[in-house]
């Protein structure tokens, strides 16, 4: 669809009836779709839903991320006017991409929320469809890694962090951003041993046998070789990743609840996970965007930027998989 032509379809996210396609409407103006895809509950002959999860109950620090949905939303209008750059594949137009909406739940019952979390993403696997999670604070992963693991089995976790999430919690009615990974090890979800964390620059004695590739280590290599030991621990084993936008230094995401200087750039993160091409990617979430600590707007652009290179990843994998 050429320029000239936008304002025959005004608004794509109601009126698109093509899944698939680039978008040319005006990025500062109508619905705040995820890349300016189709709204529906509606999942026949969807590859992949786009779906928010605006909870930021569990944060120890500041809060906001619950505003994170429609920001990144609202900035990845900038990515729907050409290919993404750098890959071979254009997941616009090779995948049948929707936004299924935001979970709905009632903010006075937060010890219901994770069930309601988990039944959300296990009623779209459910319909042959793959989800990417747009957070909200990281507990949210706990239930989301929950639905897919029901479908998939004990999941390799790849986590891009400045916090391992590890920290012992036995407590499992408890819910806490930063202990949610601690739980899904000890659930049997996680695979310690085949997992690993990218990025992390804060102290936990006890990281329960997930791999730890520091940031150090990070600025240190290069991302093809930071790639390469990632796969070697994973494997082709069904793989989930999760993308903590605080992985990022605070100069390029400065919106997220507890920063943490000495972080990835980046362009570091989106070199690794170009160089991840070929992991058994199963689902995947970019949590802990929090517009109200960035008056840039550049938190969200770097979480919208992130998403779409999980779903360039998601599309390669279909293409190489068949």
């Amino acid at each position: 669809m050429a320029l000239e032509d936008a304002a025959k379809d005004v608004d794509g996210a109601f009126t698109r009836k093509d899944l698939k396609g680039m978008s040319y409407e005006a990025t500062y103006a109508g619905a705040l779709s995820f890349l300016r895809r189709r709204y529906t509950k509606d999942l026949s002959g969807v590859d992949l839903a786009i779906t928010g999860i605006p909870f930021d109950c569990a944060v120890t620090n500041r809060p906001g991320t619950r505003l994170g949905p429609r920001a990144i939303r609202e900035a990845s209008a900038l990515q729907v006017f050409d290919p993404p750059y750098g890959w071979d594949v254009n997941p616009l137009k090779d995948l049948a991409l929707v936004d299924y909406g935001d979970l709905a739940f009632d903010y006075g019952h937060v010890a219901k929320v994770p069930a309601l979390i988990e039944a959300h993403i296990a009623g779209i696997l459910a319909r042959g469809t793959a989800v990417l999670t747009l957070g909200g604070d990281h507990s949210i992963s706990h239930p989301v890694i929950r639905a897919h693991a029901a479908k998939y089995g004990p999941l390799s976790l790849i986590q891009f962090d400045a916090h391992s999430d590890t920290w012992a919690d036995d407590d499992f009615e408890r819910i806490d951003h930063g202990t949610m990974f601690y739980k899904a090890v000890k659930q049997g979800l996680v695979v310690p041993d085949r997992s690993v964390q990218i990025g992390i620059r804060t102290v936990n004695p006890d990281t329960l046998g997930v791999h730890i590739i520091d940031a150090p280590e990070v600025h240190a290599s290069k991302a093809t070789a930071i790639a390469a030991k990632v796969k070697a621990v994973v494997g082709d084993n069904p793989t989930y990743l999760s993308f903590d936008i605080d992985a990022l230094d605070p100069a390029f995401a400065p919106g997220t609840g507890t920063p943490v200087s000495g972080g990835l750039s980046s362009a570091q993160a989106m070199a690794i996970l170009r160089a991840l091409k070929g992991i058994n990617l199963v689902g995947m979430d970019v949590v802990e965007v929090s517009p109200p600590f960035d008056t840039t707007g550049a938190t969200a652009i770097a979480g919208a930027h992130m998403a779409m290179e999980l779903l360039c990843l998601f599309a390669f994998n279909k293409k190489a998989r068949g």
